[in-house]
């Protein structure tokens, strides 16, 4: 079972269609519950990382998603606002703790030529490195991203895939063990963004009973 967790600020709706659309079985919640039980759990998120780490909170899932992630080894992938919660740290809007399951801090997109923040539309991915996220195919393959804000990793390992935006390059997908990360929207991504979420579950059908 996935757990999707519901954070009253993303498109739970979307993310889930798309998972049962590759047939797996998914469970929309905010129970710390189903978050320890899972085999694996989703972090969808849009929004600010302040609102997003504020609703972990109130739900009680912080220490849940930190157990799950880190003692029990449950496949965790972080969606958009989700991926950035991953991190250790936000500066958006000031200073935020984040869940801390990614060594690295958000930071904000730089506006040059061309290139606007927020980032809205399709990006071409350039991948990094082999990972679970099924790269086969996919390098030069566009994304749909809607951002003003990215994840600098403190390890340059754990970026499996990037984007330039202006002269910078921006992680576009992570991966750290069972941590995966990926800032652009998969459900609105078409076939890239299915094949992508059909590998994590294919993933995770692959990992050892807990």
């Amino acid at each position: 079972m996935i757990a999707v967790v519901d954070l009253g600020v993303s498109n739970v709706k979307s993310v889930t269609r798309a998972f049962r659309r590759i047939g797996a079985d998914v469970v929309v919640t905010t129970q710390a519950s189903d978050v320890e039980r899972a085999d694996a759990i989703v972090l969808p998120g849009v929004g600010t990382f302040r609102d997003g780490m504020a609703r972990l909170d109130e739900l009680q899932l912080v220490d849940a998603l930190r157990r799950a992630a880190l003692e029990h080894g449950t496949p965790t992938v972080g969606i958009c606002l989700g991926m950035q919660l991953l991190a250790d740290e936000s500066l958006e809007h000031g200073r935020h703790e984040g869940l801390g399951l990614v060594p690295g801090r958000v930071v904000s997109l730089e506006a040059d030529g061309d290139d606007r923040v927020p980032n809205i539309g399709w990006c071409d991915l350039h991948i990094e490195r082999p990972s679970i996220l099924g790269d086969k195919g996919l390098e030069g393959r566009a994304a749909y991203f809607v951002h003003s804000y990215h994840l600098e990793c403190e390890d340059p390992r754990d970026v499996v895939a990037t984007i330039q935006h202006g002269a910078r390059t921006v992680a576009a997908a992570l991966e750290r063990g069972n941590v995966i990360g990926v800032q652009f929207h998969p459900e609105k991504s078409q076939d890239v963004g299915l094949a992508i979420l059909d590998a994590v579950v294919a993933s995770v059908a692959r990992s050892p009973v807990r």
